[in-house]
């Protein structure tokens, strides 16, 4: 039993995790506060379409 308990991997730690959103890479960086704001206008903005334009 004692080679299972050397052969067993380690829990993930925090700091691998830290260390991978870390690091750079390529592409749009956009702020998570400014995507909550689209996402809300486009709600808001159907939701207005639904009331001004209704359906049947």
């Amino acid at each position: 039993m004692s080679s299972k308990k050397k052969n067993a991997p380690l829990p993930a730690s925090s700091a691998g995790l830290l260390r991978f959103f870390e690091d750079e890479t390529r592409g749009v960086k956009i702020k998570p506060e400014i995507v909550l704001c689209i996402t809300g206008g486009v709600i808001g903005a159907s939701m207005l379409i639904r009331i001004l334009f209704p359906v049947g």
